[in-house]
């Protein structure tokens, strides 16, 4: 069973840059398609970015982020990252790390972000 466990989250004045990591563990991580979700109070999980295992590298990012926000991975530390820059309201949610393979679709605990002057 593979675990992600995600950290970074906080308090972040609007403007202001944030970076989440997420380690991943039990798993043979340059194999995965590496996500980060956000849900924000009363609101349905959604898509931030996404980069494609090791071998494809094919990053996409939602049009909310695209040009603020940063996904890489490190295959050797088994670590996904999302830097997020000029930080907005907006973005205040729980964001997630999420981990796909086939079948196989593991989940972070969530760490939360919130942007507030």
């Amino acid at each position: 069973q593979a675990q992600l466990v995600e950290s970074g989250g906080g308090l972040v004045q609007p403007g202001g840059s944030l970076r989440l990591s997420c380690s991943a563990s039990d798993v043979t991580f340059s194999l995965y398609h590496m996500s980060w979700y956000r849900q924000a109070p009363g609101k349905e999980r959604e898509l931030v970015a996404s980069i494609t295992d090791a071998f494809g590298d094919k990053i996409e990012y939602s049009d909310s982020v695209k040009g603020r926000f940063t996904i890489s991975r490190d295959n050797a530390k088994d670590m996904v990252y999302l830097e997020m820059n000029k930080l907005r309201p907006e973005d205040t949610a729980v964001y997630y790390c999420n981990a796909k393979f086939g079948a196989l679709d593991y989940w972070g605990q969530g760490t939360p972000v919130t942007v507030s002057s």
